[in-house]
């Protein structure tokens, strides 16, 4: 019944309505129809177009959480969704507006319900990622890490970090479900910021270890962890940072080969991403004035 509202058997546990999760439709046509899982997929691809990466704490989350226990419940299927959201005049939509040090995002469904999350926003962070996200992009073959002449760096001279790098993986291979390798770099880059050899509970490197063990045993890509869950505002989850070096960028490449079945890396993953940082701040370093 992918085009139909999801009806909930009799003997079914209570489902989740748009009502129990967005206060703001109560009272409209939306408030007790079921949140369904591909609801969850129309919010995800319009907050990716708009954002580059789904947000934490935002509509798409949680609507997942809704559909998911629903799904768990017996009361939606995998392939439900609710019409009028699909085929509505005006469906999802995901708005941004930028305050001084702050950031609102306001996503609306079918017109009706808004919900809005603001964030704390490190301007220069953000320009120093796009940039890195650029030079992935340019450089995502196998290249050296000594910075070759061709790559134009940005008109500043700050440093990438490596929690920035991390950070830049996520919107240039967010949607990659999380392997070994993955998590075995992340754990590289994470030692390298915080100079400590044990993982930091709860941090980064953790996460990447947990969602490699679970995607190993889950058959669906689709309900696998993918970088962007683990990799989005890693900076936060560092207790210490520091700019990317070409040695970090190095032991990062190796931990990701090493653990890879056909020992190579991602051409947009996290040894991608911590080199290509390497590179732009070694340019950097050299165009300062002495």
């Amino acid at each position: 019944m992918s085009q139909e509202q999801p009806r909930k058997p009799e003997d079914q546990t209570e489902a989740v309505t748009y009502g129990d999760v967005f206060p703001g439709v109560q009272g409209g046509e939306l408030a007790d129809k079921v949140v369904a899982p591909k609801d969850t997929a129309i919010m995800q691809a319009a907050e990716n177009a708009m954002l580059g990466k789904t947000i934490k704490g935002g509509a798409a989350a949680t609507l997942q959480a809704a559909a998911k226990q629903n799904e768990k419940a017996g009361v939606v299927g995998p392939d439900d969704t609710n019409a009028n959201i699909v085929t509505g005049d005006e469906g999802v939509s995901v708005k941004e507006a930028d305050l001084p040090g702050r950031r609102i995002t306001t996503e609306s469904i079918a017109g009706q319900g808004s919900h809005s999350n603001t964030r704390n926003v490190d301007h220069e962070k953000q320009r120093k990622i796009y940039e890195l996200v650029e030079a992935v992009g340019q450089y995502s073959q196998r290249a050296p890490l000594a910075a070759p002449n061709t790559i134009q760096a940005g008109g500043t001279c700050g440093q990438i970090t490596i929690g920035e790098a991390l950070e830049a993986t996520a919107m240039t291979a967010g949607q990659k479900p999380v392997e070994w390798s993955d998590a075995a770099a992340i754990q590289a880059a994470e030692v390298r910021a915080t100079g400590r050899t044990n993982i930091v509970p709860g941090g980064v490197a953790a996460a990447a270890q947990s969602a490699a063990t679970l995607n190993a045993r889950t058959t669906k890509d689709e309900e696998k962890t993918k970088l962007a869950d683990i990799l989005a505002d890693a900076t936060s989850k560092l207790p210490a940072d520091k700019p990317a070096t070409r040695r970090d960028a190095e032991g990062v490449t190796g931990a990701e080969m090493r653990n890879d079945p056909f020992l190579t890396t991602h051409p947009t993953g996290v040894a991608a991403s911590v080199a290509a940082a390497a590179r732009l701040n070694q340019i950097n370093s050299n165009e300062m004035p002495k």
